[in-house]
């Protein structure tokens, strides 16, 4: 009977095994692999760089001498096969199913008249013999689907022909054919052999496409051919982006915001509106959310936030050293919810969204006046609010924020605000505003951390991004302190170093009343690309590193799959590869650029052949995935190479298209939002691209 069960539930089971490769050095708990975990005495050869620290690799010892294995070759696959969850590709190896307990075994797509592989050579070595605690048991493997009853027709006493009854059996339930773009275990640690070498585009070619100087532009979440560009002075604009080849450029008007609250924001240097992000079920539900910072001294709205600088963190407010006066915690970052659409307009219609607040997500009150970050992200696979955060300033953070886990400066922040908890759990878990803690967060369960850290150790995270084409790889460019400024890839409780480390190099602060952390249980994430701050300008050094996007545009297939930045002061541009793919390791190149003119003429820096696109701001992606560059010079699109005169002899492959747009839906004849709240104050603002562009210089300078 099991047997005839379980040739049923092969077919079924191969669908289950099925996985491509996702690339990136994961262990089972989703985390990034340990630096530095020194010898390891069972499991010796993932020493130095894995997923199992010390502790990990005696209890993988012992669970192999309890088996007490009698056979001295099947002892030595059955080790393979046990340690193999110390492999830095362990969450692949094991096809992301945590509930396995084999890796995917390689074997050969013509099955044993072939020799087999790997998979078959543990069955011609073990099938015989009885293990206690086996790890091949049909209940343990984790690829039967549930309500399965196989596993009630076999015993722990009973041997694999016994439990599988024939090799084909075993290897297409726990085998994974080896071929390109699939991981599976052969018994050794996973390598990347497959040479790849990373040839550089011959440039970026930029089409001015509008004159605003911007914070961001996200796309509509209906999928149309329409975007929100957002103002660091408050207002957030519904744009329609040219079509393909039009020429025409990107219209924002002045008079008719979808949404204003510059008259209860603070603008000026590192403040403003700073993020807007929509729910993943706008277009049903109009739920969207901004961030930005306030004066509580200013506007009543700002008050009640909590100090960042606390005794539970181990800071005194009075020993906060501002030169230009301000108290600390006097200024707020906060992240608000707003909706747009009513009964009688679908959000995809509304062209004004309602202008009062919905509910106040969180607010914090920051030490001082830089470092706050800002970003907002939704994951695209978790629907989860990513909120990035800076470390809240201070020469060095003197106190210590970015590696004090009871603090949430320094830090990457996931929020569930799809529940609302009450005031009651607020005050009892000690939350900083209405939303809830996902329960696959890295320190829920940690008394000494906060539940909303997602990742720690960052300066001040200055845009980051999911990979559209890989939603795992999310990067995060970080803002350097004295020598450095990086590209991380993030992952779940990752630690990026901050201030421990400064990019690559050891950091001490000059003052740190916070106190240090020491390296040696840091296991600090390194970035995967740096630069130094004097490679961009020899008198005054980098002023920041701006993140863009992994390019997905069809536009230039010679920059598809490869990661862009900049830096604030224009004229430098890099993109980043992963070579091989897969590899976890990256190459970086310095790329040409250049201005078609097609729409709007560029200006075109003294004595240079490069365009002057002023200052960066940050980037910005469509939903056909063109990429956008957002400076004080105006809004640039990536275009087609050759209209620059760039050669680019790179195909794409057929399976790449672009996204279908959707149609925009017929807005209804008139529609008036009601005024913004009377604040109590309204800052004046100057206008002029160049004071605009001096704030955002003095925003990242040090």
């Amino acid at each position: 009977m099991a047997a005839l069960l379980l040739s049923s539930l092969l077919p079924l089971l191969l669908l289950l095994l099925l996985h491509t490769a996702s690339a990136l050095p994961l262990c089972l708990n989703q985390e990034a692999p340990l630096r530095d975990v020194g010898q390891l005495r069972f499991c010796s050869q993932y020493s130095g760089t894995g997923c199992c620290s010390a502790s990990d690799d005696s209890a993988i010892g012992s669970q192999f001498a309890g088996m007490n294995i009698s056979d001295a070759t099947c002892a030595n696959y059955i080790k393979q096969v046990l340690c193999s969850k110390c492999d830095s590709f362990a969450a692949d190896l094991f096809g992301g199913r945590r509930l396995r307990s084999v890796p995917l075994l390689c074997n050969s797509s013509t099955g044993p008249s072939s020799g087999g592989g790997y998979c078959f050579d543990v069955w011609d070595a073990c099938k015989n013999l009885t293990i206690p605690g086996s790890p091949f048991s049909p209940s343990l493997v984790g690829t039967l689907p549930p309500g399965s009853s196989l596993s009630e027709n076999s015993s722990a006493n009973e041997t694999l022909i016994e439990q599988w009854q024939s090799n084909t059996s075993f290897c297409e339930a726990l085998g994974l054919p080896q071929k390109v773009g699939q991981f599976c275990f052969d018994g050794s640690t996973y390598n990347f052999t497959v040479e790849q070498n990373d040839v550089p585009p011959a440039g970026v070619c930029f089409d001015k496409v509008g004159e605003d100087n911007s914070i961001g532009l996200v796309p509509h979440p209906d999928g149309s051919n329409r975007a929100f560009v957002a103002m660091q002075t408050g207002q957030i604009y519904l744009v329609l982006l040219p079509d393909e080849g039009s020429n025409t450029s990107i219209k924002v008007d002045k008079a008719a915001p979808f949404l204003d609250i510059s008259n209860f924001i603070i603008s000026d240097r590192e403040f403003g509106l700073m993020s807007v992000a929509f729910h993943p079920e706008f277009v049903k539900n109009g739920r969207f959310f901004v961030s930005y910072n306030c004066d509580k001294q200013k506007w009543a709205g700002c008050g009640g936030a909590r100090c960042t600088c606390n005794a539970d963190v181990g800071c005194d407010p009075s020993q906060v050293r501002s030169s230009d006066g301000t108290l600390p915690c006097q200024y707020s970052s906060v992240i608000s919810e707003f909706s747009a659409g009513n009964a009688t307009i679908s959000p995809s219609q509304a062209l004004k969204a309602n202008p009062n607040e919905v509910r106040r997500i969180l607010s914090m009150g920051l030490p001082y006046t830089t470092h706050h970050g800002g970003l907002l992200l939704f994951g695209p696979q978790d629907k989860y609010l990513y909120f990035m955060m800076g470390d809240g300033g201070g020469i060095g953070d003197p106190f210590n924020f970015a590696q004090n886990k009871k603090s949430l400066l320094g830090k990457i922040l996931r929020l569930d605000i799809d529940k609302t908890p009450t005031d009651q759990e607020v005050s009892t878990l000690g939350l900083w505003g209405k939303y809830s803690i996902p329960e696959t967060n890295p320190f829920l369960r940690q008394n000494d951390s906060r539940p909303e850290i997602w990742a720690l150790g960052l300066r001040n995270p200055w845009r980051c991004s999911f990979d559209s084409a890989k939603p795992e790889y999310f990067y995060c460019t970080d803002v350097g302190q004295s020598i450095y400024e990086e590209v991380n890839l993030v992952t779940k409780g990752g630690n990026y170093g901050w201030r421990t480390f400064d990019g690559v190099a050891n950091y001490s602060a000059p003052w740190s009343p916070g106190g240090n952390t020491s390296l040696n249980p840091l296991q600090a994430i390194f970035p995967v690309a740096t630069y130094l701050h004097d490679s961009v300008n020899k008198e005054q050094g980098s002023a920041s590193i701006i993140g863009g996007s992994v390019s997905r545009s069809l536009q230039d297939p010679c920059l598809y799959g490869r990661y862009l930045y900049a830096d604030l002061y224009g004229g430098n541009i890099w993109g980043i590869t992963e070579t091989p793919e897969g590899s976890g390791n990256y190459t970086s190149a310095s790329l040409n650029f250049s201005c078609s003119g097609s729409t709007l003429a560029c200006k075109y820096v003294s004595g240079s052949p490069l365009p002057d696109i002023g200052f960066v701001f940050a980037w910005g992606e469509d939903n056909s995935r063109n990429l956008y560059m957002l400076t004080s010079a105006g809004i640039f699109k990536v275009v087609n190479p050759t209209k620059c005169n760039f050669t680019c002899t790179k195909k794409l492959p057929s399976s790449v298209t672009a996204p279908a747009l959707t149609p925009i839906p017929t807005p209804p004849t008139v529609q008036v939002a009601a005024p913004p709240p009377s604040p109590a104050y309204a800052l004046a603002r100057p206008s002029s691209l160049l004071v605009a562009a001096l704030c955002f210089w003095m925003l990242f300078y040090r």
